[in-house]
């Protein structure tokens, strides 16, 4: 018989159940990449996330026969529900052995966690904010995760959300380039150049990070404004704006960072992010002072770069700025003899101009996470 409980917050014990199961379930998995488990800790946290300032959210424990065997987060984002009109509930840290009455389990408690607060409708996986991976993972199982910014979970997980009738809301697609055979087309440069010549928009370079913080405030006004659009846009409250940009900054690298401004106003990014995936897997979850330094040697070592969060202000897609970010992304590419793969992680379907726009440009489609919904 299975039985769910619900975490204690106030039990460092019941918290590090929590956290620890993936680690059992994944062990010895060559592409799976253990999340920091402090990073884990803080989503269960309400005194440290952000999250918790407009939002809610609880955690349970699957159990049968005294052995840990699912766990699962329910949330409810208010400001997003309040954005879009809607009545969602959203799942997250699901991580589930292969068995149906488990995952029924998990998922009963959920939705009726969901009901009491009168939510109509269950969608995820979906967490605490833009830098948490969206999606199960449908496709690409042969290709590491690309550390945290995605999920990262076995086949089976597929088929048991969809046996309880959860269908397809967006999906999430991750493409592979060949960042030395990246090569933007003779006319997307020329629009490019025209656009800078006339004065309209400036690439700014960096440095170091300290230049780079001192344009943190303006870089997450502009990431909190150019994904308007997308499914999962809400506004950001100013503390996860900081909190997203500090986590951006430790792994950022500002010699490939660029951002487009137009009058003083960051309008248009590229976030480029050396994949530390192999020490990752090393480390295991902890961040002493032997795993921080595999880290960074990792930084300076890894052929692999990740381009999450790129991006442009909707309004200045259709003036040069589209251009002028695809040429920057390719600078960028270039710019490192050391990177010979890279990835654009995480693209929703609903981003549908830079969908049509890497397409264009020859990226190879390669990994697939998918958002699930339930009405309910």
């Amino acid at each position: 018989m299975v039985t769910i409980q619900k975490v204690d917050l106030n039990s460092k014990g019941e918290i590090e159940r929590f956290v620890q199961f993936p680690f059992d379930l994944y062990a010895g998995h060559p592409q799976w990449v253990p999340p920091f488990r402090v990073d884990i800790r803080t989503m269960l946290s309400p005194d440290k996330h952000p999250y918790y300032e407009h939002s809610d959210a609880e955690f349970f424990i699957a159990e049968r026969d005294g052995e840990m065997v699912g766990r699962i987060a329910a949330l409810e984002n208010k400001p997003f529900n309040e954005y879009h009109q809607s009545k969602d509930a959203e799942f997250y840290l699901f991580e589930c052995i292969d068995d149906q009455e488990v995952a029924d389990a998990l998922f009963s408690t959920v939705i009726n966690w969901a009901k009491e607060r009168g939510l109509t409708k269950l969608i995820g996986p979906k967490g605490f904010g833009p830098l948490d991976g969206y999606g199960i993972q449908i496709e690409g199982f042969e290709h590491r995760q690309m550390m945290n910014m995605m999920n990262y979970n076995y086949p089976y997980y597929r088929e048991l959300v969809e046996n309880l009738g959860f269908t397809k809301i967006v999906d999430f697609v991750s493409s592979y380039v060949d960042p030395q055979a990246f090569h933007t087309p003779a006319k997307v440069r020329k629009a490019a150049n025209i656009a800078i010549k006339r004065g309209s928009f400036e690439v700014v370079n960096f440095k170091n990070k300290k230049d780079l913080v001192q344009w943190g405030g303006r870089i997450g006004e502009a990431y909190n404004k150019a994904f308007v659009n997308n499914w999962e846009y809400y506004p950001l409250s100013q503390h996860e704006i900081d909190f997203v940009i500090k986590n951006i900054m430790t792994i950022l690298d500002p010699d490939l960072f660029k951002i487009i401004v137009k009058d003083g106003d960051v309008v248009g990014f590229t976030f480029p992010f050396p994949d530390v995936s192999a020490a990752m897997q090393k480390n295991n979850g902890k961040l002493g002072p032997i795993a921080i330094l595999r880290l960074l040697w990792e930084l300076k070592h890894t052929n692999w770069i990740s381009f999450n969060g790129v991006g442009i202000l909707p309004e200045y897609q259709g003036l040069g700025g589209n251009a002028i970010l695809y040429v920057e992304l390719e600078n960028a590419m270039h710019a490192n003899k050391q990177f010979v793969h890279s990835e654009l992680t995480q693209v929703a379907e609903t981003a549908e101009q830079m969908r049509k726009d890497l397409k264009n440009l020859g990226v190879r489609f390669y990994k697939n996470h998918r958002v699930y919904q339930r009405n309910l």
